[in-house]
């Protein structure tokens, strides 16, 4: 095997063992290991869902829940990458148990090496490769347009079956193409064929790894989709395919439009067996053909309320990025010894044509959900440039403006260049720019997100850390990155006055970042008695509704204008 890049999924509560499995890896010359690091069971679905690994290394401490659950869910979701499990047990004690729970193989712990490790990442690849290698053939006889029922109904059982095991949801989605007689008619049966596979390609791009599709008739496809558990899940799988079918298809120089009617059953709910759930999900489907256009049924009414709610707010915020409903709100932050507004912090809000104003503890969820924040994000930095520059140009020159970066911004390989872009554009001084992010921003891919900050940082960007102190990582995160400022997060702050907890750790956090040469602003502020105790522990800035609440930017400039007048006043 020659060099290839592996990428490894470690499941580990332990940063330090994160490392150590990337030092033993290192060094060896027919892979080339690219370690993600996954500190929280509950960040794994979204990884798994975003990423692609090669294989796992889990630690069977590391569930949510119980470690035969879990791993039985790595095999779903992970679509039947290879696990294997590192313990504190010997292999003689573990090995049968967990390989027989779905494990590839595993290592203790006290006795892992760079080779014995290298060695079962080896063969787990290479194992993956033949068996690949086995059913690519079948693969291609699914795409080419074999229609086999009895593989689809065989597929559906064992889903069935590990969603059983697993105590998972599935969805069975049945999509049948409107009236293509008229498809096969005008263009002809060979055609028609090839828009129907053309069509699954995509299809099949659009779906996650662990979702299987097939064609199960001349004009009807089918998706199994595994560990669904809630309407939130649904709605992705459904949001996708549909979008996937809006676009004309071309044939022979042709572009055809086509519309299709999907329905939905799902286990347990709609049915145990792979009958019951095609027919349930041919019923659903033939129920969505009373609507005009690509169309979706759920067979569970309460489901398809639900899945339905989260399909129109994400369509709604797409159009609200197209229709100019956002706005930018700015809170102030405030200089603890001078009194004077040093920066502000932009805060998104969506000016909903039929609800009015609604906040981002609603929408910022479906935004993420959807990947709707990659674009979000980039027209907050836009927007907060360009008030940037205003800011200068109005007479508040010096004045910072901060903008949140959301984890999935690091899912986009080209963030640096398109902030770099925006930047460039503004002609604004980068040093009154500061972007803020989360420890678990940072966590999913730690090696790209370091080098995206390094590389933004020599444009002379600052970097704030956000919510300090609710992380797993804060001071190894201090040492290694640009950061310049730490933000206290609010629970602590609200929390002074009801426990001496609070206290000590605001303290040890104005202290630790103050020795590195950091600044800190507390979030929260609301009270007399909150800003008293910060001043005294010598805190830089506040940020709170005792000074201001976010507000539009025309209340900010008075607002500005203000704090200048006030400063003014002899004392």
């Amino acid at each position: 095997m020659q060099s290839d890049n592996l990428r490894i999924l470690v499941l580990t509560g332990e940063q330090t063992d994160f490392l150590r499995y990337g030092a033993l890896l290192r060094g060896h010359g027919d892979f080339v290991p690219e370690l993600t690091w996954c500190p929280d069971p509950d960040d794994v679905g979204d990884l798994l869902i975003h990423a692609h690994f090669d294989a796992l290394l889990w630690e069977p401490t590391f569930h949510a829940g119980s470690e035969g659950g879990f791993l039985q869910y790595l095999a779903v979701a992970g679509n039947e990458k290879p696990v294997i499990a590192i313990g504190s047990g010997l292999e003689d004690e573990q090995t049968e148990r967990l390989v027989a729970g779905g494990a590839a193989d595993y290592l203790c712990k006290g006795h892992l090496d760079r080779w014995s490790l290298a060695r079962a990442v080896r063969c787990v690849w290479f194992r993956q490769q033949l068996e690949d290698s086995a059913g690519g053939q079948l693969g291609r006889e699914v795409a080419s347009g074999f229609i086999n029922r009895n593989l689809f109904f065989d597929r559906l059982q064992q889903a069935i079956l590990r969603a059983e095991r697993g105590d998972h949801r599935l969805a069975l989605v049945h999509i049948n193409l409107d009236d293509f007689r008229t498809v096969n008619e005008s263009l002809g049966y060979r055609q028609g064929d090839e828009l129907v596979l053309r069509l699954a390609e995509r299809l099949r791009q659009a779906l996650r790894r662990v979702d299987s599709l097939m064609r199960i008739g001349g004009d009807e496809l089918a998706v199994i989709a595994e560990n669904v558990d809630d309407s939130i899940d649904l709605s992705q799988v459904v949001r996708k395919l549909v979008s996937a079918l809006s676009d004309p298809v071309m044939v022979a120089g042709n572009r055809v439009g086509i519309t299709a009617s999907l329905g939905v059953a799902t286990f347990p709910e709609a049915g145990d067996t792979p009958e019951t759930l095609l027919r349930r999900a041919n019923r659903a489907m033939f129920e969505a053909k009373r609507d005009s256009g690509t169309s979706y049924r759920f067979y569970n009414r309460q489901l398809h309320i639900s899945a339905g709610h989260q399909l129109k707010l994400e369509e709604d915020l797409r159009n609200a990025l197209r229709s100019g409903e956002l706005e930018l709100y700015y809170q102030p932050r405030i200089d603890l010894i001078t009194g004077e507004v040093r920066g502000v912090e932009c805060l998104i809000r969506w000016n909903h044509p039929t609800r009015g104003l609604v906040m981002p503890d609603e929408f910022i969820p479906a935004a993420e959900r959807s990947g709707l924040i990659v674009p979000i994000g980039y027209w907050v930095i836009e927007q907060a440039c360009a008030r940037l520059r205003a800011s200068a140009d109005l007479g508040f020159p010096g004045l910072v403006f901060a903008v949140n970066l959301s984890f999935r911004q690091f899912h986009d390989r080209k963030m640096t260049e398109t902030i770099f872009r925006i930047i460039f554009n503004a002609n604004v001084d980068t040093s009154l720019l500061e972007l803020e992010l989360t420890e678990s921003a940072m966590m999913h891919d730690p090696d790209y997100a370091q080098r995206c900050l390094r590389e933004l940082s020599q444009l002379g960007i600052s970097f704030a850390l956000d919510d300090f102190g609710t992380g797993y990582s804060s001071l190894t995160n201090l040492q290694h990155l640009p950061i310049s400022l730490v933000k206290i997060d609010k629970s602590f702050v609200q929390a002074l006055g009801e426990t001496g907890d609070s206290e000590h750790i605001i303290r040890a956090i104005i202290s630790l970042a103050h020795s590195l040469q950091m600044s800190v602003v507390a979030e929260g502020v609301e009270t007399e008695g909150q800003l008293a105790f910060l001043r005294d522990q010598h805190c830089d800035e506040v940020q709170g509704y005792y000074y201001a609440r976010p507000m539009p930017w025309p209340a900010l400039l008075d607002f500005l204008q203000d704090r200048n007048r006030l400063a003014c006043l002899p004392e």
